[in-house]
């Protein structure tokens, strides 16, 4: 007698966990030029696999006219009638810096009761394997039965540079009815979620310029405006005391949150102590009059990611510097537009910029807010799966970080996007000793397996 899908996800539960360590084995890391060859190899070894899984027309795809990241694609397109889903996942990982606060190697998959520890075990290998075995769960067992096509990209961590002109270069190739970004988290390791919004970004540098090069602190200090001292003060005159932001118009067109999803969102379980203790922090801190989960996902905000100045190397050197530089960022809710916060920037620093100094801004990045339909016959399928799994209906959560495939998908080639993931806001993602729930690896697993079942049934697409 055959094996149900499920049957074949409990009877290869070992070699699944074997294929997540040599996944997560490969130093696929796209933001340093050295790891070029592991990207290849991460995509090579994703092709390979998805061959032997049973899919069709795998290609190892160039990106950037060859000078990004390559993707792979792939497709199974036999179910006459059916709808089709494009999936999203990403093989490419972040630095592992600093080495020396691992507890672990990070390119060598550790298990320590529950959880698995590795680089790229939360973001996102365990999610990107976990849609891939569902679909081998399927395939193997025959019971697949809606048209599937896959991009698999190494160059996320990257921000997607070539992703908007990949999915409009190949619009045909790609052309589906709804499509699955598995990039994605939960509420907590038992309350399932879909999120149907993630904020937007504009990353900036903000430099001061005084003398024309550094200066003895003790002969010119006093008589010549500090740059660093100036950065600082206008850094500090971005948040009032409330913790609100102080660009001119910055609240102008955020959304409003309505009741019924501000009682959603207050489903969540997470506690303002799970998040301080998630966080490493004594105390949480933001703006005024919203909830915490409200202030991560639905309101916007400004900060400091880095800042430079002066002498900041071992020992004393007592110089007045010359320059001083703030990296900063914004996350934007919907209906805030990335090309108005420039302006808004470059008029806080006008009206609040002192004569003794000029000042400049470079933007770096810039990315759409997005607002998902929570509504489509899709989403309910994925909402019955993840019920189906977890035993307890998902809740719909707001996302505070940007995923730009998700604003890729929308709007390049028109069609709902699900985001459905397994990750945790204390994986430590980005950060050392990154990990993942290990259950919630099999969970995943069936759950993305009983969404492609679902969305099969009676051709569920609007």
């Amino acid at each position: 007698m055959s094996q149900t899908p499920i049957e074949y996800l409990e009877s290869h539960r070992e070699t699944f966990l074997a294929e997540l360590k040599a996944f997560l084995a490969l130093e696929t890391i796209s933001t340093l030029s050295e790891h070029r060859p592991d990207i290849q190899r991460g995509a090579e070894w994703v092709s390979e696999n998805l061959e032997v899984m049973g899919f069709e027309h795998v290609e190892i795809m160039p990106t950037g006219q060859g000078r990004g990241q390559p993707l792979v694609y792939a497709d199974w397109l036999h179910a006459d009638g059916a709808p089709t889903v494009l999936v999203y996942g990403h093989f490419d990982v972040q630095p592992v810096d600093p080495l020396n606060e691992w507890l672990t190697p990070p390119f060598e998959a550790t298990i320590k009761g529950d959880t698995i520890y590795a680089r790229g075990a939360s973001d996102m290998k365990s999610q990107t394997l976990a849609f891939m075995k569902a679909l081998e769960a399927l395939l193997k067992t025959g019971a697949l039965a809606v048209n599937v096509k896959l991009i698999i990209e190494g160059e996320e961590e990257v921000g997607s540079p070539n992703m908007a002109s990949f999915l409009r270069e190949h619009k045909e190739k790609l052309k589906c009815d709804v499509a699955l970004n598995a990039d994605s988290q939960m509420v907590s390791r038992d309350q399932p979620s879909i999120v149907y919004g993630l904020r937007g970004l504009c990353y900036f540098e903000l430099w001061v310029h005084g003398p024309a090069s550094d200066l003895h602190s003790g002969l010119f200090g006093g008589s010549i405006h500090n740059p660093a001292q100036v950065l600082c003060d206008l850094v500090s005159g971005m948040h009032d005391a409330q913790g609100r932001v102080t660009l001119p118009n910055f609240y102008d067109e955020v959304r409003t949150l309505a009741p019924a999803e501000r009682a959603e969102l207050a489903r969540s379980p997470i506690t303002d102590a799970d998040w301080a203790r998630a966080a490493g922090v004594k105390a949480l801190w933001g703006e005024g009059g919203f909830s915490t989960v409200e202030r991560t996902g639905a309101r916007p905000t400004l900060e400091v990611n880095g800042l430079y100045a002066g002498f900041i190397g071992e020992g004393s050197k007592t110089v007045l510097p010359a320059k001083a530089m703030a990296k900063i960022s914004t996350r934007l809710v919907p209906n805030q537009r990335p090309e108005k916060i420039l302006g808004q920037l470059e008029s806080y620093l006008a009206a609040h910029a002192p004569e003794t100094v000029s000042w400049e801004v470079k933007q770096f990045a810039a990315g759409e807010p997005v607002l998902l339909n929570r509504d489509s016959k899709s989403v309910r399928a994925a909402a019955r799966a993840l019920e189906e799994t977890f035993e307890v209906a998902p809740a719909f959560q707001l996302l505070g970080w940007s995923v730009p495939i998700t604003n890729h998908l929308n709007d390049e080639l028109g069609v709902d996007v699900i985001c459905m993931g397994f990750g945790l806001a204390d994986d430590g993602t980005h950060g050392p000793n990154e990990h993942f729930y290990l259950p919630n690896y099999y969970r995943g697993i069936a759950s993305y397996l009983r969404f492609f079942q679902n969305l099969s049934k009676g051709n569920e697409t609007d």
